[in-house]
């Protein structure tokens, strides 16, 4: 019984600390919760003759995650960097980096932050998913706490999920973008 009480009140924080979604937001469809199949829905702010997306792989064919319309003059050789966005170790497969043709001239997009800056103005929830993710933010798409979009004139605002440090605790967060500048606001919204 004495431990009860304690296991009661401990439990009903977690249930009573989140906040709930208002009903005009929407579930992020589950497909969107791939990094990898948000880079077509990008229309960049530039006009670049050719763009893509690529992880550091040594076999070209492996390497391509999204590529424009390549015109057919169109050769690139340059070297892959070696450290692009989303660097998760430093082998093989373990970032993506973004090439992009203008004028005959490449150049690459390698931060989070050239990412975002490739990315512009939010035209889409993808670009939206894909700017928070800059920011360690993801899809969760088992549950509306981590999985929920509303999109406005001005804002995108999503309740996406964060993982604790070193934890699989899971952190609800809403998440506001402005459109224009890609500036991210994020509010905590407790645990699940």
């Amino acid at each position: 019984m004495k431990l009860l009480f304690p296991a009661l009140l401990l439990l009903s924080g977690l249930v009573f600390s989140q906040k709930t979604i208002s009903s005009d937001f929407k579930k992020i469809p589950e497909i969107l919760d791939n990094t990898e199949l948000l880079y077509p829905f990008i229309v960049p702010d530039k006009k670049y003759d050719y763009w893509s997306v690529l992880r550091n792989n040594s076999d070209p064919d492996k390497a391509i995650i999204y590529e424009s319309q390549m015109p057919k003059s169109m050769t690139i050789n340059d070297p892959a960097p070696e450290k692009g966005f989303f660097q998760k170790c430093l082998d093989e497969n373990c970032f993506s980096y973004l090439i992009a043709c203008e004028n005959s001239k490449s150049k690459y997009f390698s931060t989070e932050q050239q990412l975002r800056d490739f990315i512009g103005f939010v035209d889409n929830l993808p670009e939206a998913i894909l700017i928070a993710n800059t920011f360690g933010y993801t899809v969760d798409s088992a549950n509306k706490q981590g999985s929920s979009y509303k999109i406005e004139d001005k804002y995108v605002s999503l309740y996406l999920l964060k993982l604790k440090i070193n934890s699989e605790i899971k952190e609800s967060f809403l998440i506001k973008i402005n459109r224009k500048t890609g500036k991210l606001e994020a509010k905590n919204n407790g645990t699940y």
